[in-house]
Order: structure tokens, then sequence, then C-alpha cells
């Protein structure tokens, strides 16, 4: 018998069972549940055996970016130790050259206000923008108090212009080497101060003399910076171009900037054939990386700058 009749036991008979509106619903009801139940167990169990195109790529990039990160991480800290190490090369090329501290100007500095600008009221953000524009005002004229003072000492009559060119011709940032500091000597294998700057060059290059300036010294030898000539470029300061070849100048000569004074070579305890350049002022010794800015491009200078600074190893 079917589900739909019921037996009367007053009538001894069967009559159709009355279904109500909110049974039909329930049923209804439970039918959907139970389906998509069952539709979330499929598609759970799809997922965990079964992997799209798109979430196998998804894998394989991550595993590699776990296995990069690390150097990344390497990478970064090594580049922040290098900026770190750029800012105080600046601060004492002003310090050296200009006598006065660079200027500290970072355009950058406030970048994180940006973040959620939206949500800021305008009476901050006009507030922050006032601030901003007192301090970069305060910037420009401590920048323009540097160059005041930079002008007027260049043209004062006892001024005399630092060293400023390199005294190869030709030059690629590729070619630098070790500069001032404690360096690995190529024979003893042993940190030992390094005075100057190594500038690899081809035996028999021309070296030219950095500035003006009137020869104070030549010395010819087999032994440490072999074949050097110091020229005085007054106001305390001296170059020196150790390691020639061949020396082309006598001491009291009165040289001009670029004129030759001999050529690059292996004289003396030289590793390689390269130029040893030195700087001084009253004798204390400069680095002479920081005087080339002026004749070569600022990406050049900013690879000679991380070349001298990475190189461990002097040629001499």
């Amino acid at each position: 018998m079917s589900r739909n009749y019921i037996f009367d036991k007053d009538d001894i008979k069967f009559r159709r069972k009355k279904t109500s509106v909110w049974a039909v619903m329930r049923r209804i009801l439970m039918f959907f549940v139970a389906s998509v139940s069952m539709a979330i167990l499929y598609y759970v169990i799809f997922a965990l055996i079964f992997s799209t195109d798109t979430e196998r790529k998804l894998r394989r990039e991550n595993r590699m970016y776990e296995k990069e990160y690390p150097e990344l991480a390497r990478k970064e800290r090594m580049l922040s130790d290098v900026v770190e190490g750029l800012k105080v090369k600046d601060d004492r090329i002003y310090e050296e050259i200009f006598h006065t501290s660079a200027p500290d100007m970072d355009p950058t500095s406030s970048i994180s206000f940006l973040y959620g600008l939206d949500s800021i009221p305008d009476s901050d953000i006009v507030m922050r923008a006032a601030g901003r524009l007192e301090n970069m005002e305060r910037s420009a004229a401590r920048v323009e108090d540097n160059f005041r003072r930079i002008m007027s000492a260049i043209q004062d009559t006892g001024f005399v212009m630092p060293p400023m060119t390199n005294p190869l011709n030709d030059f690629s940032f590729a070619q630098t080497g070790a500069s001032v500091g404690d360096k690995i000597n190529p024979f003893y294998k042993v940190s030992i101060r390094h005075n100057g700057l190594d500038l690899i060059a081809p035996s028999g290059e021309p070296v030219h003399a950095a500035a003006d300036g009137t020869v104070s010294s030549v010395v010819r030898s087999r032994k440490g910076l072999g074949n050097v000539v110091e020229i005085d470029h007054g106001n305390g300061y001296f170059t020196r171009y150790a390691h020639l070849a061949d020396v082309q100048v006598s001491k009291g000569r009165r040289l001009k900037r670029g004129d030759r004074i001999g050529y690059v070579g292996v004289s003396g305890n030289s590793f390689a054939p390269h130029l040893h350049y030195e700087v001084l002022r009253d004798t204390v010794v400069l680095d002479p990386v920081n005087h080339f800015f002026a004749s070569v491009t600022p990406e050049d200078y900013l690879n000679m700058l991380v070349m001298s600074v990475s190189t461990g190893q002097s040629m001499d």
C-alpha cells in the first residue's frame, strides 16, 4: 500500500493521507540541504585528490620563493650596508673637499605618510604638508648656504682647487681596484694598510697630472712603490703616482693638469700592471675616489665607489 494512504479503523477502510504544506516544505528543505552537503563533500574530496594547473603552478612558485628568499634577504642586507657606506663616503667627500657637512635631503623619507591617505582628515594632510614644506625650506637654505660658502672659498685669492681629475684617460669603473684601508697584500696574504687607490691599466698607459702643480719628488726604485712621482698642488695638497714604468718629469718642474708624467708599469712590489694613486692634504691620507666625481658620470662614480669598497685585496 502506498504511503499516501492510511487505514481508518472506524470505517474499516483505507483513505488518502492528507499532506500539509509545511511537511512538503520541510522535505524540500531537507533535500536541498542534503544536496548542498553532498556537493561540498564531493568538492572537498576532489580538491584534496586532484589539483588544477593553476594550483600546481602556484605551488611550484611558492617552493621557488622559499628557496630564493634567504638569498634575496642576504642581498638586501648587503645593499643596505653599501648604501650606508656610500652615505658615510658622501659626508667625507663634503668634509674633505668643501670642509662642510653634506646636505641632508631625503625626498622619500615621508613616503609612508601616503599609505591610508583616504582615511586621513584634510586638516592633518595640510599640517603635514606644511611641516614638510618647512623642513624642505630649511634644507634648501642649508644647501644654498653651503654653495655660498663654496663659491666664496673658490673666489678667495688663496684658494687652490683640489686634484679632481683621473690621471688615466679613457678610464672605466671596472678598472677600479682597492682603495684606502686595510687590504690583503697579494704577496704576504695578510692585512696591510693601503694608502692609495689601485687603478688597473695595461703597461705603457700614459699617466697624467691630476691638477696643476710642481713636481716635489721623483723616486726611482725596484722596491716598495717602485718609480714614484709626487706633485705639490699647493694649499697642502699632494698627489703620488707609483709603480710607474718610466718617469718623464724631473723634480721642480711646473706642470699643468693633464701633462704626462710617465707610464703605467710594474716597478717595485707590484702584483700586476696598475697605477697606485694617492691624494694627501697636510700629510693626511685622503681617499682618491672622493676626488673623481668631477671627472666621471654619476653612474660611473657610484660604481667606482662600490668597486673600491668591495675590493678586499690590493695590487701592491
